[in-house]
Protein backbone atom coordinates (compact mmCIF):
# COMPACT_ATOMS: atom_id res chain seq x y z
CA UNK A 1 0.00 0.00 0.00
CA UNK A 2 1.50 3.42 -1.04
CA UNK A 3 0.24 6.88 -1.22
CA UNK A 4 2.58 10.02 -3.05
CA UNK A 5 1.14 13.30 -3.77
CA UNK A 6 2.72 15.21 -6.09
CA UNK A 7 2.37 19.01 -7.80
CA UNK A 8 4.05 21.10 -5.38
CA UNK A 9 6.46 24.05 -6.42
CA UNK A 10 6.35 27.45 -5.73
CA UNK A 11 4.02 30.00 -6.63
CA UNK A 12 3.34 33.72 -6.75
CA UNK A 13 0.58 34.71 -4.32
CA UNK A 14 -3.20 34.43 -6.76
CA UNK A 15 -1.77 31.70 -8.73
CA UNK A 16 -2.88 28.33 -8.66
CA UNK A 17 -1.49 24.77 -8.96
CA UNK A 18 -3.20 21.39 -8.73
CA UNK A 19 -1.45 18.68 -6.81
CA UNK A 20 -1.96 14.84 -6.79
CA UNK A 21 -2.27 11.90 -4.78
CA UNK A 22 -1.81 8.15 -5.76
CA UNK A 23 -3.44 5.54 -4.17
CA UNK A 24 -1.60 2.33 -5.07
CA UNK A 25 -2.33 -1.36 -3.41
CA UNK A 26 -5.17 -1.25 -2.11
CA UNK A 27 -8.01 -4.23 -2.93
CA UNK A 28 -10.88 -1.33 -4.16
CA UNK A 29 -11.69 2.03 -4.36
CA UNK A 30 -13.38 2.88 -1.42
CA UNK A 31 -11.34 4.16 0.21
CA UNK A 32 -11.96 8.46 1.45
CA UNK A 33 -9.09 10.64 0.48
CA UNK A 34 -7.92 13.64 2.67
CA UNK A 35 -5.55 16.44 2.62
CA UNK A 36 -3.82 18.02 5.40
CA UNK A 37 -1.15 20.45 5.53
CA UNK A 38 1.29 21.41 7.68
CA UNK A 39 2.97 25.31 7.87
CA UNK A 40 6.55 25.44 9.67
CA UNK A 41 6.04 26.00 13.64
CA UNK A 42 2.38 24.96 13.37
CA UNK A 43 0.16 21.98 13.78
CA UNK A 44 -0.91 19.30 11.11
CA UNK A 45 -4.24 20.98 9.96
CA UNK A 46 -6.98 19.50 8.10
CA UNK A 47 -7.77 20.70 4.55
CA UNK A 48 -10.26 18.66 2.63
CA UNK A 49 -11.23 15.05 2.11
CA UNK A 50 -13.48 13.45 -0.52
CA UNK A 51 -15.91 10.19 -0.65
CA UNK A 52 -15.31 7.07 -2.31
CA UNK A 53 -18.00 8.06 -4.93
CA UNK A 54 -17.36 11.88 -4.53
CA UNK A 55 -20.67 12.18 -3.24
CA UNK A 56 -19.57 13.75 -0.69
CA UNK A 57 -16.53 16.75 -0.29
CA UNK A 58 -15.91 18.93 2.79
CA UNK A 59 -13.18 21.71 2.80
CA UNK A 60 -11.78 23.59 5.51
CA UNK A 61 -13.07 27.13 6.18
CA UNK A 62 -9.84 28.45 5.56
CA UNK A 63 -9.74 27.29 2.06
CA UNK A 64 -13.50 27.20 0.93
CA UNK A 65 -14.15 28.06 -2.16
CA UNK A 66 -10.67 28.77 -3.79
CA UNK A 67 -9.47 24.53 -3.37
CA UNK A 68 -11.20 21.84 -4.93
CA UNK A 69 -11.26 18.24 -4.34
CA UNK A 70 -11.57 15.22 -6.38
CA UNK A 71 -10.71 11.94 -7.86
CA UNK A 72 -10.26 9.51 -10.54
CA UNK A 73 -11.16 5.95 -9.31
CA UNK A 74 -10.33 4.80 -12.74
CA UNK A 75 -6.56 6.18 -12.05
CA UNK A 76 -6.74 5.92 -8.43
CA UNK A 77 -5.87 8.82 -8.25
CA UNK A 78 -7.15 11.96 -6.40
CA UNK A 79 -6.47 15.73 -6.96
CA UNK A 80 -6.37 19.33 -5.04
CA UNK A 81 -6.85 21.97 -7.50
CA UNK A 82 -5.70 25.27 -4.80
CA UNK A 83 -6.82 28.56 -6.63
CA UNK A 84 -5.74 32.40 -5.82
CA UNK A 85 -3.21 30.90 -3.33
CA UNK A 86 -2.33 33.05 -0.54
CA UNK A 87 1.39 33.34 1.46
CA UNK A 88 -0.72 31.76 4.26
CA UNK A 89 -1.04 28.51 2.03
CA UNK A 90 2.55 27.72 2.40
CA UNK A 91 2.89 24.23 4.07
CA UNK A 92 3.82 20.58 2.99
CA UNK A 93 0.57 19.06 1.89
CA UNK A 94 -0.10 15.65 2.95
CA UNK A 95 -2.99 13.03 1.36
CA UNK A 96 -4.25 10.58 3.96
CA UNK A 97 -6.40 7.19 2.48
CA UNK A 98 -8.46 6.00 5.16
CA UNK A 99 -9.37 2.21 4.12
CA UNK A 100 -10.99 -0.44 6.17
CA UNK A 101 -10.54 1.42 9.44
CA UNK A 102 -6.86 2.39 8.75
CA UNK A 103 -5.28 5.69 7.57
CA UNK A 104 -2.35 5.53 5.23
CA UNK A 105 -0.19 8.38 4.90
CA UNK A 106 1.83 9.55 2.24
CA UNK A 107 5.33 11.55 2.26
CA UNK A 108 4.05 15.09 1.40
CA UNK A 109 4.55 17.99 -1.30
CA UNK A 110 5.85 21.35 -0.19
CA UNK A 111 3.95 24.05 -1.24
CA UNK A 112 5.61 27.35 -1.31
CA UNK A 113 3.47 31.03 -2.04
CA UNK A 114 5.27 33.63 -2.28
CA UNK A 115 6.49 36.85 -4.45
Amino acid sequence: VQVVESGGGLVQPGGSLRLSCAASGFTSSSYVMNWYRQAPRKEREYVAFITSNSGTTNYADSVKGRFTISRDNTKNTGYLQMNNLKPEDTAVYYCSVLHLGRLYWGQGTQVTVSS
